[in-house]
């Protein structure tokens, strides 16, 4: 059963999926019907789940399930991953490239691929205060703490130059 996003309560499950590029209008507004539709029919064990989403920034679908009203199982989570796929194939978006690194620039999204990740850090053209998004949080109540963090703090500090990490120390 769908419910409105900011309606569930600040534990519930989320998982994010980012898309490589923005979705434009016609895009977001198939994403936004396909998505209700899905929620309203999304089961475990032929019970209902309380669920809803978020689309962020026109780039990022956000999926989120109740789990103190239920939980999800196994073969329900698979189900939402094949909506989602169908629904990137619908649209010609890649929604499950791991290969790319989103980060915020002023109210902007920009995506980079991994393999140019080093290069722009030497250059100073991302440094360790740059913002990307943990889109592996757990829960609707990380959104507002937790996605959007500093390189520095993130998994990406591994890409910062030494003497980036260096200066953070000292």
């Amino acid at each position: 059963m769908y419910v409105k996003f900011n309606e569930l309560p600040e534990n519930s499950r989320i998982w994010i999926y980012q898309a490589g590029r923005k979705l434009s209008t016609e895009e977001k507004r198939v994403a936004e019907a396909a998505l209700q539709e899905f929620c309203e029919s999304w089961v475990a064990h032929q019970q209902a789940l309380k669920t809803s989403f978020s689309i962020e920034f026109d780039q990022f679908i956000i999926l989120a399930t109740d789990e103190d009203y239920h939980l999800p199982s196994g073969c329900s989570i698979d189900s939402s991953v094949r909506a989602l796929k169908e629904l990137g194939s619908q649209l010609d978006v890649d929604l499950f490239d791991r290969t790319k690194v989103a980060f915020l620039d002023k109210d902007d999204v920009v995506v980079y691929p991994l393999s140019k990740l080093k290069r722009l850090f030497e250059s100073g053209e991302l440094t360790g205060s740059s913002i990307t998004f943990n889109n592996l949080i757990p829960s609707r109540g990380d959104l507002a703490s937790n996605w959007k963090t500093s390189v520095e703090n993130s998994w990406l500090a591994k890409y910062l130059p030494n003497s980036a990490l260096a200066s953070k120390a000292g």
